[in-house]
């Protein structure tokens, strides 16, 4: 599995979404290995560690249940986003 091609994969996709819309880190992992469950499925750990070192570089962030969250304290379902300048 290319990380590499997983995190550009995961910032060209957060950067391309409308204002204030999120994406399920498995709709990055889909877009690189398939749709098949067992094709995606392990790279949803990689992922998460991909997910956690980006939002503590300022480049995304992670939501909970539509609240933003400590990239080093979440648990359970979360989704991504773009980084806000309001």
């Amino acid at each position: 599995m290319d990380k590499q091609l997983l995190e550009t994969t995961l910032l060209d996709m957060v950067r391309a979404l409308p204002v204030g819309k999120t994406l399920a880190p498995s709709d990055v992992a889909q877009a690189v290995a398939g749709k098949a469950a067992d094709q995606w499925g392990p790279l949803m750990q990689p992922m998460r560690r991909i997910a956690v070192r980006l939002a503590k570089e300022g480049q995304l962030v992670i939501y909970r249940k539509g609240d933003t969250v400590d990239p080093d304290d979440f648990k359970g379902v979360y989704r991504l986003g773009a980084v806000r300048i309001d």
